[in-house]
């Protein structure tokens, strides 16, 4: 992979990052005991027992959501410090060079798609 690649690379898990920032300030709330760590809101609609069940069904809809979020956003975080230290694109588990075919499609991606087809076995 060339430079302009690996900056292009950058740029898009920076946009993706930014992304999903902006996606958890919609339901959660910073939680400043931990970066990148966000605490869903919990809705009010009202006080009446059915107003009360949807709170409750919608906050356990959106937790979900945050942790894929968060999971997402660890991910992005890693990404971007293998490209600072050098090390972006190679498969965590077998050392080879992931292709830039399949980093351009998951950008966060720390396994060949070798290894992460055994790993799902």
């Amino acid at each position: 992979m060339n430079k302009k690649e690996l900056l292009q690379i950058k740029q898009d898990l920076e946009k993706q990052k930014k992304e999903i920032k902006e996606r958890f300030l919609e339901f959660a709330e910073s939680n400043p005991l931990g970066k990148d760590n966000y605490d869903v809101k919990f809705p009010q609609f009202g006080q009446t027992e059915d107003e009360n069940a949807d709170e409750v069904e919608d906050y356990s809809n959106m937790l979900p959501i945050k942790i894929g979020l968060e999971e997402t956003l660890a991910n992005i975080e890693v990404a971007l410090k293998k490209i600072e230290e050098g090390n972006y694109g190679i498969c965590e588990n077998c050392g080879k060079e992931i292709p830039l075919k399949r980093l351009k499609v998951a950008l966060a991606a720390r396994l060949c798609l070798n290894c992460e087809k055994k790993i799902k076995e």
